[in-house]
């Protein structure tokens, strides 16, 4: 399956939909993960802040990047 990421317009070769959960956490401060982030050694999981902070340098080298930080604007409707 092919997921389009909104944020850099990337495409995401899946084979299911990715979400993230409650249980994901941030590598760097252990909150919540709203950004998956694929890189030729893994993954990084990050929270809206840290993602965002490191998103200049990680796109360079990022296989994908998977941005669900919309569900943090939606539980304020």
């Amino acid at each position: 399956m092919t997921q389009y990421t909104e944020t850099t317009g990337a495409v995401d070769e899946l084979e299911t939909p990715y979400e993230l959960t409650a249980l994901d956490r941030c590598d760097a401060c252990g909150a919540q993960a709203y950004i998956r982030v694929v890189v030729a050694s893994g993954e990084l999981l990050f929270c809206a802040h840290h993602g965002r902070k490191h998103q200049e340098k990680l796109s360079q080298i990022a296989h994908s990047w998977h941005d669900e930080s919309s569900k943090l604007l939606a539980d304020r409707s």
